[in-house]
């Protein structure tokens, strides 16, 4: 049986301000209703035998992993939290380990969160074809037939054939410059590096500990750590860092003499830019891409994605891109977007906040907005999930005021539990134990306004926590 393997990590640089720390790429709806993250997860359903998938992911994410495996429907996931980023190698390394433990023969299926396939027939078809190979010890990746001569990929180059459908790896080479992609491209026995692979558990783990040995024991005493908590299965933080940062590529696949590449055309992108998501867009006559309410007047090969309630109109622009969010807006010519990083290292060195979380912060229990806020006040839209309940906390710096729009509320506030329905309110005095719980069965929305000396958010002390956080 293959088990998938998604590697969701990302640091929600690239596709700034839509992307951002605490919600990078893989977790937005940036092509279709789903996000990245779900229609991966969705592609390995299509292989027919295909078990529940292992999920390597950082702490930071792991409940909004969990939210969109449920919106799927997918049960007995497992959900591995990284506890420090060490790179595919260790993180491939520790999902083997997982699937091993259930099944000395697993084949993973490991694929990243964050990429886009067009054509997904196409794709599980190559799955198939290279079940075999893998089956018989090889080290699969998937190559893509070049299109262009991207400089923003790296290259497989392709030896002898090893079966009707696979041949074996004569080389990985780097990102080249334009004239060298040129040149591999016309050459036909070059393909991009897809970064996705199908393998044995237990031959990846064999091969990594012969060419990378001091990874292979770091990810082994760090397995030996593991220990459940609710859906994820966590690892010592301590011995994480120990483990050596390095790809998959540089670890094993360049070393070992069992690698074997199948090519595949599926329209394939790692949206790895907003450019690139302009090209993986639908497109009217004049070649612009809009997401949301947008007006474009003498406006050609444009991406414009605009957020809800706000209105984008443009006049006169070619090859622009214009992405707004309610707390910041990139307008960039398409050809430079590749700098975006830039200005997320520049809001990092500002200490600014605008490239770690979006105005509208997601919590396994539903959803915060601040909408506004001053020196000694902040007002915020919270909806809570039907069932869904935060922790018994206090704040020593602020108290707040509670107005519910809609849906029912069940407050404890110090000593007493009371119903809140729509339009009624309550206050929480600074200093007092409180607790929101929706006890409806539809969404519970309501207005906070919090008033105080300090507002942050590590102004909480949990005393319960249903999520594991106090």
């Amino acid at each position: 049986m293959i088990v998938p393997v998604i590697l969701s990590g990302g640091s929600g640089t690239r596709l700034w301000p839509l992307s951002r720390k605490n919600r990078p790429k893989q977790f937005l709806a940036l092509v279709g209703d789903t996000t990245l993250f779900q229609q991966t997860v969705e592609r390995t359903r299509k292989l027919g035998d295909s078990g529940t998938p292992i999920v390597v992911c950082s702490e930071d994410h792991r409940f909004t992993v969990a939210e969109q495996l449920q919106e799927l429907g997918v049960v007995g996931s497992s959900i591995l939290l990284e506890p420090a980023a060490r790179n595919t190698a260790p993180a491939i390394a520790l999902a083997a380990m997982q699937a091993r433990q259930n099944d000395a023969e697993a084949v993973l299926l490991v694929l990243p969160a964050d990429h886009l396939i067009g054509d997904e027939t196409s794709f599980v078809d190559a799955v198939k074809r290279a079940a075999p190979l893998a089956t018989d010890d090889w080290l699969v990746t998937f190559g893509i037939r070049p299109e262009a001569p991207e400089t923003g990929f790296g290259y497989i180059k392709r030896a002898e054939a090893v079966s009707d459908s696979g041949f074996k790896v004569a080389q990985f080479v780097e990102k080249p410059n334009a004239e060298t992609a040129a040149k591999y491209v016309q050459s036909g026995d070059f393909d991009w590096n897809s970064g996705m692979f199908l393998f044995k558990a237990s031959r990846y783990l064999e091969e990594l500990e012969k060419h990378s040995p001091a990874i292979y024991a770091a990810a082994a005493k760090v397995f030996a750590t593991a220990q459940p908590d609710l859906d994820f299965v966590r690892f010592d933080k301590a011995s994480m860092i120990e483990v050596p940062d390095d790809s998959i590529d540089y670890a094993v696949m360049e070393k070992t003499d069992r690698a074997a590449v199948v090519p595949v055309s599926c329209r394939w992108s790692d949206i790895g830019s907003w450019s690139a998501l302009w090209e993986a867009a639908d497109k009217n006559a004049e070649g612009n891409a809009a997401h949301g309410d947008v007006i474009a007047l003498d406006t050609r090969n444009t991406l414009v994605r605009t957020h809800e309630r706000h209105m984008v109109a443009t006049i006169g622009l070619d090859d622009v891109v214009i992405v707004t969010t309610p707390d910041a807006t990139l307008v960039a010519a398409r050809d430079k977007v590749q700098h975006v990083k830039k200005i997320v290292d520049q809001l990092s060195s500002a200490g600014r906040s605008e490239h770690l979380a979006h105005r509208q912060v997601y919590r396994p229990w539903g959803s915060y907005d601040s909408i506004d806020m001053g020196e000694r006040f902040q007002v915020k839209r919270i909806v809570v999930k039907p069932g869904s309940v935060l922790s018994l906390q206090m704040h020593h710096h602020r108290a707040e005021h509670w107005i519910v729009v809609s849906g029912t509320a069940e407050v404890t506030c110090g000593e007493k539990v009371f119903l809140l329905a729509e339009n009624q309110s309550t206050y929480i005095p600074l200093g007092v134990t409180h607790r929101l719980r929706n006890v409806g069965k539809v969404p519970l929305e309501l207005i906070e306004v919090q008033s105080g000396s300090y507002l942050g958010e590590d102004d909480i002390v949990r005393f319960e926590d249903v999520y594991g956080r106090a």
